[in-house]
């Protein structure tokens, strides 16, 4: 799959809408501009199996919900193995007592996880470093498997790896699609000539999910 990247022509700009949306969130306009469309955060309880005493906690953190479905399909996926599957958004998560294994997945924003699960990494490093814990990225921007691409995804989550270094890892493309945008994002996006499009190969996302309890 063709990367993308940035020129340093659309970095400039994307800096000048940054300090542009501080002044608009500073002013009067500021919610309008940076309150996105109400995206379903999708909560299952998936139990297949009552015989089953392994119970997989998959935990996501979105932002216009493709990373949401993504995690939906994974827990669906095990669960059809015969797994115990709790999908549930990062912030609902109160514990991790009960479950044998977590998968945590985020959108990437401004080059980063999304801060909600970082904090609950940060939180429950214990608990997670004693757990099987495999992680997964949906990003837009570097796709590719030329090396510039592939060093810019393991800079995505350099910082989780640091906290998790025993954690798997897969990287999956996602979706744009501006209708699920704030209107501040939808400016930059289309600023950047970014395109709608739905990047999510599912076959890959299946087989991963799969493939990585064994």
């Amino acid at each position: 799959m063709k990367s993308t990247k940035f020129s340093r022509r659309d970095f400039l700009k994307v800096s000048g809408l940054t300090l542009a949306g501080v002044a608009v969130t500073c002013s009067g306009l500021g919610y309008v501009a940076t309150d996105a469309p109400t995206i379903p955060n999708p909560e299952l309880t998936l139990r297949k199996d009552k015989t089953m005493t392994q119970t997989i906690l998959v935990a996501y953190a979105s932002r216009a919900g493709s990373t949401a479905e993504i995690a939906a399909v994974i827990g669906q996926t095990l669960a059809e193995r015969g797994f115990n599957v709790d999908v549930k958004p990062v912030k609902k998560v109160s514990s991790l007592a009960g479950y044998q294994t977590v998968i945590l997945g985020s959108a990437i924003r401004m080059g980063s996880w999304l801060p909600e699960m970082v904090k609950f990494i940060q939180t429950n490093q214990a608990a997670l470093t004693a757990l099987p814990t495999a992680l997964f990225t949906v990003h837009m921007l570097n796709v590719g498997e030329d090396e510039a691409s592939r060093n810019a995804r393991h800079a995505y989550t350099a910082p989780i790896r640091a906290i998790l270094p025993q954690a798997t890892e897969t990287f999956f493309s996602g979706k744009l699609d501006f209708s699920r945008l704030s209107l501040l994002d939808r400016f930059i996006a289309k600023i950047v000539k970014a395109v709608e499009s739905d990047q999510r190969d599912w076959q890959k996302i299946h087989d991963w999910a799969s493939q990585i309890v064994s």
